[in-house]
């Protein structure tokens, strides 16, 4: 029964392989542009998700450092100076290509504002701006902090 059973299978096999005559090579010149371009967006979606988190990531650490200082010019440059140092050290961002604006705010001067911008251009899913979609190249983010006390 058991040889029977293995016997069928492999003559079964055998007639699929038969009977296909290339269906199977029609539904891949079908299929594989199609999921090409989805992986090529995900990985593209990924590292722009990638780099807008590490600036997201820059602007709050901006922020909290700048806490130490004691007026609104000694906060600037500590966020500035921060930036400028650790911003090379995260995934897809290079310093050259981050600026920074940090400022008190006008509405309630006990809050400061760190505005870290990135150019991204140099990403390399830019190459595929005609294949996908992509949002904007320069990716900006704000973290905005209490100044001591509650």
């Amino acid at each position: 029964m058991k040889g029977s059973a293995m016997g069928f299978i492999r003559s079964f096999s055998r007639r699929a392989a038969v009977v296909d005559g290339g269906g199977a090579a029609v539904e891949f010149a079908f299929v594989f542009p199609v999921a090409l371009v989805f992986f090529c967006g995900l990985l593209a979606y990924g590292m722009y998700f990638g780099a807008a988190h590490s600036v997201q990531q820059l602007a709050a650490d901006a922020a909290r450092a700048s806490v130490s200082g004691l007026d609104n010019a000694e906060r600037t440059a500590i966020a500035r100076t921060h930036v400028e140092v650790s911003g090379g050290s995260y995934p897809f961002l290079r310093a050259d290509r981050i600026s920074v604006r940090a400022e008190a705010l006008e509405a309630d001067p006990s809050q400061f504002r760190v505005h870290v911008s990135f150019n991204s251009e140099d990403l390399p899913i830019w190459a595929l701006s005609g294949l996908i979609p992509l949002p904007r190249k320069t990716i900006e983010r704000v973290a905005v902090i209490k100044r001591g006390g509650y």
